[in-house]
């Protein structure tokens, strides 16, 4: 008897430090190591959208995907609250989310698209996604909020990105957040925001956070690492705080009132040292900014800037696909051959999305150590979004979800709607729990980019012939569109038509992508 009961005290004890844990599979060498969202206010962009996105950069996430309809609930209903843990036990490295807690549902929850960080709403609030860790002194085990359900919450209740800030503060107040240091780019047709949340503290219920709005005519990034620095409470234009972020601070000697109140330096001063993060903040000024001559080791950038011409959508697909090509910190460029004419070449084996055990093959170094660098671009990228938000138009047109699978620079984006219903039935096929299968859309991409890195240097030619027209011919579509759905009064009509228009290019992809990947097989036999 005695014995057992040891072993169920052992046993619930274990779980209590399980849940106590964040996860941190996806982590390397301590600092969190996936996502990259950017951020553009209205007068930065060509068109004037306001503009935020993400890259799924995970091991572990779903890839599967589906929209959410608008929901009633019955009075009285209550929503369950998950821990994201780590399941080795399925065909493929996955998450298992363990009920922790519920809070009360609302009367009606809004339609939203649901990636596995939730993208955007009917009403055209957009969020993007990035880990940034903080103190671990920090991490609550009384919380029961994490980002993953946070933005879900917000998007199935807000409208505007001052209200999902407003929402976020009360629940995590009275509810507690449960996760490591995150920051969230929450975007509506008029503003965008970087919403940086920290957990209060071990037995703590609540959160400490800070929020500032990037300027209209700047852009602004986030790669894994706290930006917030200064910020300024009474300007409520500009910052949004909550009301414990420096008694916190005080109450741990992490700041005195006779020093400066930096927010990242206060709350996740380790995340300021990761070059993986940085080199990514620098990759994007400069990409934008190259009139800025940004220092590539600088240990700060600012929080925002103004790009040197305003940014497009094809922009930002550039800076997505990205990994350090023509600059010193491609990692892949003293894998070298002497071609024909006796040039000393970049090897068309030399891949800048190795995995890591080939790193060390090669015995590659850089700024990121044995890993080389941390390109923007990532092979273990489950999906990424570019979520344009526009004024002018009816929010079912105007919330546009830009969406691709897998590796970027590999990949090609399709567009979700706000008013889109439906999404193909191979995006919502789980694409890793059960293990490979032709009838995922991530599978497509996944085997399409897995091949086409094992000789980049050929094999990206191919898929640059196919892609890039493609992606014209997509955009171009969705411009004309765009234009003529103005004319459609009904609103579910246009939903059919937005859909649609969904489900065509989803599966033409698709499709294109397996093709793609064939041929890949057949040109490139006994080459790689």
């Amino acid at each position: 008897m005695m014995k057992n009961i040891l072993i169920l005290a052992l046993s619930l004890a274990y779980s209590l430090i399980s849940f106590a844990q964040v996860d941190k599979s996806d982590w390397a060498d301590g600092f969190p190591e996936g996502c990259t969202s950017v951020t553009a206010g209205r007068l930065a962009t060509a068109d004037g959208s306001v503009i935020t996105s993400h890259t799924d950069d995970s091991h572990r996430t779903r890839s599967w995907m589906d929209i959410i309809p608008s929901i009633t609930h019955p009075k009285g209903s209550k929503l369950s609250m998950f821990k994201r843990m780590s399941d080795d036990s399925l065909a493929m490295p996955a998450y298992k989310h363990v009920p922790v807690g519920e809070i009360p549902q609302v009367k009606q929850t809004y339609k939203f698209i649901n990636t596995a960080y939730p993208c955007m709403n009917e009403y055209q609030l957009g969020v993007g996604e990035s880990t940034f860790g903080g103190r671990p002194e920090l991490q609550s085990d009384a919380g029961i909020i994490d980002c993953q359900r946070l933005i879900q919450l917000m998007l199935e209740r807000t409208k505007t990105a001052r209200e999902a800030i407003e929402l976020a503060g009360e629940l995590l107040k009275e509810y507690g957040w449960s996760d490591a240091g995150e920051c969230m780019t929450i975007a509506d047709p008029q503003e965008v925001w970087h919403l940086e949340v920290v957990g209060p503290g071990k037995g703590k219920v609540g959160a400490v956070w800070a929020a500032q709005r990037v300027p209209d005519d700047h852009i602004s990034v986030n790669a894994n690492a706290s930006t917030i620095k200064e910020i300024n409470p009474d300007d409520k234009d500009y910052f949004m705080v909550s009301d414990n972020i420096y008694d916190v601070a005080l109450e741990n000697g992490w700041w005195t009132r006779a020093e400066p109140f930096r927010f990242c330096y206060v709350y996740a001063p380790e995340s300021r040292t990761s070059i993986a993060a940085r080199r990514r903040e620098w990759r994007v000024f400069d990409l934008l900014a190259p009139s800025l001559e940004l220092e590539a080791y600088a240990e700060n950038y600012p929080f925002s800037i103004k790009p040197d011409e305003k940014v497009s959508l094809q922009d930002l697909i550039v800076v997505f696909q990205d990994y350090y090509e023509g600059t010193d910190y491609n990692f892949v460029k003293d894998i070298t051959v002497t071609d024909d004419d006796g040039k000393t070449i970049i090897s068309p084996m030399a891949n800048p999305f190795m995995p890591y055990d080939m790193n060390k093959v090669f015995r590659i170094n850089g700024g990121w150590g044995w890993r080389g660098e941390r390109t923007i671009a990532r092979w273990y990228t489950m999906y990424a979004t570019i979520i344009q938000c526009r004024s002018w138009l009816p929010d079912d047109i105007g919330g546009v979800v830009w969406l691709a699978q897998d590796n970027v620079a590999s990949s090609i984006y399709i567009p979700v709607f706000a008013g889109s219903e439906d999404l193909p039935n191979s995006y919502k096929t789980p694409g890793r729990v059960n293990g490979y299968t032709r009838e995922s859309a991530w599978w497509a991409f996944n085997r399409l980019g897995t091949l086409a890195a094992q000789r980049w240097g050929d094999m990206r030619k191919d898929l640059e012939q196919v892609w890039q027209p493609l992606q014209k011919d997509v955009y171009g579509e969705y411009l004309q569109l765009e234009k003529n759905i103005q004319e459609v009064k009904n609103e579910k009509e246009r939903g059919r038509i937005l859909t649609d228009f969904t489900m065509e290019w989803g599966e033409k992809v698709v499709s294109k992508a397996w093709k793609l990947g064939d041929s890949l097989w057949t040109k490139y036999d006994e080459k790689f």
